[in-house]
C-alpha cells in the first residue's frame, strides 16, 4: 500500500499574504524554524514560494539602482528582488504544490528534482493550502515499524507460500524458492518499491533459470 502525503504531511500551513512585508516574512520564518513558506491569494490558494535564498538578497546584491543593458536576466531578476519589499515582488513563481492523496514517493521526486526542502499541500478541490510537507516529513517512512512494513512486503509477495519475509532496521529478507529466476528478480523489485523499505536481501533459490545473460562485446 502506497503512503500518502496525508499520512506523514503536518496540518499547519506556513504561509503568508500577497502583501506581507520583508520583516513579516523573516518573522515566520524565525518562528516555524523554516528556510521558505509559501505565498497566498486572498482565497488561501498558493501563487508562489519565498526563500531564504530570495531574501538573502537584499544583503549580498551591490547594485540597488539603475540596471544595465548587459546583464542577464537572472541578475535583472535578483536586483529586482533585492529591491523588493513585499511577497509578491520577492516570490519565486509558480507555486509547487502537492494534494493529500499524493503519493509520498511522488513528492519525494518533486523535492529532489527541484532542490526544495518543503511543498504546500493544498486541497484538490479547491486549491486552498491545507499544511505543508517537509523534507524532514517524507523520511518518517522509513521509521515505520518491522510489522506494518512486514505486512506490506508480504501483500505484494501474495500467494508465493514457500517464500518468508523478515524485517529488521528497515531491511527486508526475503527467503524460500520460486519457479523461475525472473520471477525472484521482480519479486525483489516490487518489495523495493514498497515505502520505508530501506533495503532487500534475496535468500530465494529457483527452478529454473531463465533470465538472459547478454555476452560482453569485443
Amino acid at each position: 500500500m502506497s503512503v500518502e502525503v496525508r499520512d506523514v504531511m503536518r496540518n499547519v500551513a506556513i504561509a503568508v499574504l500577497e502583501d506581507a512585508s520583508f520583516a513579516e516574512i523573516v518573522r515566520t520564518m524565525r518562528r516555524y524554524a523554516v528556510g521558505a513558506v509559501s505565498v497566498v491569494d486572498a482565497d488561501c490558494r498558493p501563487v508562489g514560494v519565498v526563500s531564504e535564498d530570495d531574501l538573502l538578497l537584499k544583503e549580498v546584491d551591490p547594485v540597488r539602482h539603475g540596471l544595465s543593458i548587459f546583464e542577464s536576466r537572472k541578475r535583472r531578476e535578483e536586483h529586482e528582488k533585492a529591491a523588493a519589499v513585499t511577497a509578491s515582488a520577492l516570490m519565486s513563481t509558480p507555486a509547487l504544490t502537492v494534494t493529500p492523496a499524493a503519493p509520498v514517493r511522488d513528492a519525494a521526486r518533486l523535492m529532489h528534482e527541484k532542490r526544495i526542502k518543503q511543498l504546500p499541500v493544498i486541497d484538490a478541490v479547491t486549491g486552498r493550502i491545507v499544511g505543508t510537507l517537509h523534507q524532514s516529513d517524507v523520511l518518517r517512512v522509513f521509521t515505520r515499524s518491522a510489522g506494518r512494513l512486514e505486512s506490506e512486503v508480504k501483500a505484494v509477495i501474495g500467494d508465493l507460500t514457500p517464500v518468508s519475509v523478515s524485517v529488521s532496521g528497515g531491511v527486508v529478507t526475503i527467503s524460500g524458492r520460486v519457479a523461475r529466476g525472473s520471477q525472484a528478480v521482480r519479486l525483489m523489485e516490487e518489495v523495493r518499491r514498497v515505502e520505508g523499505v530501506i533495503d532487500v536481501v534475496s535468500e530465494l533459490t529457483y527452478d529454473k533459470d531463465d533470465l538472459l545473460i547478454v555476452p560482453p562485446l569485443l
